[in-house]
């Protein structure tokens, strides 16, 4: 792997399925695991196999169809976690288990009721056990965002010694903020002995708004992998979303970062996942909204129409939307409708334009939005009409 390519470890099926009500079967699973790889993203976290028969099942059935991606299974420090894990893993080209434990202190004294040195026992202990079954072991620090960097660290080296290949280091409550978070992957680089011979890793929560940021700057201070869900999905506010980390480092190359990812089908998949799950996406959802690429102020619709990059960074065919929207709404100008009056077989002159706008602005003070019918309707109406047809 080229030091400049960032990983991408997709976990839509693992941490976006814990979405309430989200619930996927092992037919849509497949589906979108085979999409994923299609995609090209470095690795799929398939789901937690020692969760339940179903999740057996699943990660069992993607790792028999998953052709080029790693795919992974999670679980906790727990020897019947990690045996389960690698049978599910028993048919994967590349398969990884992907096993931690909390090191936080609120982790440490309230959920394990435990202290430092026994959990940087039990991490070792459980790296050691995967590294039985499979080359591949990546190890979560859970909660390490509010884990000390030094004890953090410590922790780092233990499962490096045990045979870690990734080391994880989740913003599990999405608490740090992007400088914090930069900062600790960049301790963590500079402090962990044998750190050369593992990739760090951002798994960001989104609790704050700012997973997007914190993984990017993970990145920017070393980190080799990104961890993210399809739309952003997730446990309480979402996860890392995949489509907004890849493009932010597509659009700024001068950070000189680049992923595998195939940014033609970001729409496509986004579709797929939010029909799947039943979850709806939100409008003005970055990348793959359905208002990301569309403009209803005049004054935008006017820069548009003389030039996309005006008011758009990305050209909507690089991530599979066919072309920019220009909506029609009683903010919108005149240059718009002239536009749209164009597409639909109107060739208007400035003096019969402004009568048709005139009448437009009417229209629009009533709805929401003037489609393509409202157009033929507005013009059918105007005073100029007559003169409209015969030109």
């Amino acid at each position: 792997m080229s030091n400049n390519n960032i990983q991408i470890f997709d976990t839509t099926l693992r941490d976006g399925e814990q979405v309430p009500g989200c619930k996927l079967n092992s037919e849509q699973k497949v589906v979108i695991a085979e999409q994923l790889d299609l995609l090209g993203v470095d690795v799929i976290e398939a789901g937690f196999p020692v969760s339940s028969p179903g999740d057996f099942e699943s990660v069992n059935a993607i790792s028999k169809i998953v052709k080029n991606a790693t795919v992974c299974g999670l679980t906790r420090a727990v020897e019947n976690d990690i045996k389960v894990a690698a049978e599910s893993l028993q048919y994967a080209k590349r398969p990884r288990i992907h096993t931690g434990i909390g090191t936080s202190d609120l982790h440490i004294l309230h959920k394990f009721k435990s202290n430092r040195d026994a959990i940087i026992e039990r991490a070792f202990d459980a790296v050691k056990y995967a590294k039985s079954f499979v080359e591949d072991v990546e190890f979560y620090a859970e909660d390490a965002g509010r884990t000390e960097n030094e004890y953090l660290a410590r922790v780092c080296e233990a499962a490096i010694k045990a045979g870690a290949t990734v080391l994880n280091i989740p913003d599990t409550t999405g608490y740090c903020l992007p400088s914090e978070y930069g900062a600790k992957i960049k301790y963590l680089k500079e402090n962990v002995k044998g750190i050369e011979k593992a990739i760090l890793s951002c798994h960001c929560h989104n609790d704050l708004g700012l997973a997007t940021a914190n993984s990017i700057e993970g990145v920017i201070n070393g980190a080799r992998q990104i961890e993210c869900t399809i739309n952003g999905i997730g446990e309480r506010a979402g996860n890392t979303a995949l489509e907004e980390v890849v493009m932010v480092l597509k659009q700024h190359p001068y950070l000189n970062l680049d992923t595998n990812v195939n940014t033609s089908m970001l729409y496509g998949m986004s579709q797929l996942v939010s029909d799947s799950m039943g979850i709806y996406t939100q409008p003005n959802k970055a990348i793959v909204g359905s208002n990301a690429f569309a403009h209803s102020s005049g004054i935008h619709q006017d820069g548009v129409i003389k030039n996309r990059e005006t008011y758009e960074i990305i050209n909507p065919v690089d991530v599979g939307v066919t072309e920019s929207a220009i909506v029609l709404t009683a903010r919108s100008g005149r240059a718009a409708l002239a536009y749209r009056a164009k597409n639909v077989g109107y060739e208007l002159t400035k003096l019969q334009l402004d009568d048709v706008y005139a009448n437009f602005l009417r229209f629009a003070d009533q709805k929401k939005e003037i489609n393509d019918s409202d157009i033929h309707q507005i013009i059918e109406t105007s005073k100029v009409y007559q003169q409209i047809i015969s030109a």
